[in-house]
């Protein structure tokens, strides 16, 4: 089995830099173009399962991917719930607190590390009893979350992952051991 780990297009607010949790919006032009860029890849694919984060930019991602009409909403796929740093810069950020890490301190008013280490967990055991091929549209930093779960690692570990808009993640297995296939692949286009 193989797990599609998909990070929605580009939005006004991952173009400029601004944390976006719990703010719903949709994909820029750009964002559109590069969702549209995964459908071939996915296309060559079958999927016993397509989860989706409810979020707009997650979820118009997965429709211009060609997955929409398979895709099952799951809320653990949401992002990092930013609490009082929600639409803030990393500059802004560390003016106040200048070595603040969201893999390490979590986010005032919103999420622990802990607590979205128990979300993808989640995820990854829903994905691991399909035994078959799943796709996962969702966000950068619970995808990098994911990615270091999913190798056996603490959330802290996803500040090593690094992960562009609209980029592909395909998680596997060497020898029966979870291995990460491929990381921030751009789609073809």
């Amino acid at each position: 089995m193989n797990v599609f780990a998909i990070r929605h297009g580009e939005t006004e607010w991952s173009f400029s830099g601004r944390h976006t949790g719990t703010t719903d919006i949709p994909l820029t032009q750009n964002g559109r173009r590069l969702a549209e860029r995964i459908r071939p890849v996915v296309s060559k694919e079958t999927f016993k399962l397509v989860l989706a984060s409810p979020m707009k930019r997650a979820l118009e991602t997965c429709q211009l991917a060609g997955l929409g009409d398979k895709a099952v909403i799951d809320p653990d796929l949401m992002e990092w719930n930013y609490g009082i740093y929600e639409g803030l810069t990393l500059q802004q950020i560390h003016q106040t607190v200048p070595d603040w890490l969201v893999f390490r301190d979590g986010c005032p008013g919103g999420e622990t590390p802990a607590q979205v280490e128990a979300r993808v967990d989640r995820v990854i055991s829903r994905a691991r009893a399909i035994g078959g091929d799943v796709a996962l549209f969702a966000h950068g930093h619970v995808l990098r979350v994911l990615g270091a779960r999913w190798l056996g690692m603490t959330a802290s570990a996803g500040q090593h992952f690094l992960l562009d808009t609209g980029s592909i993640n395909v998680l596997g297995y060497y020898r029966g051991i979870p291995a990460i296939e491929k990381w921030n692949w751009p789609a073809a286009g």
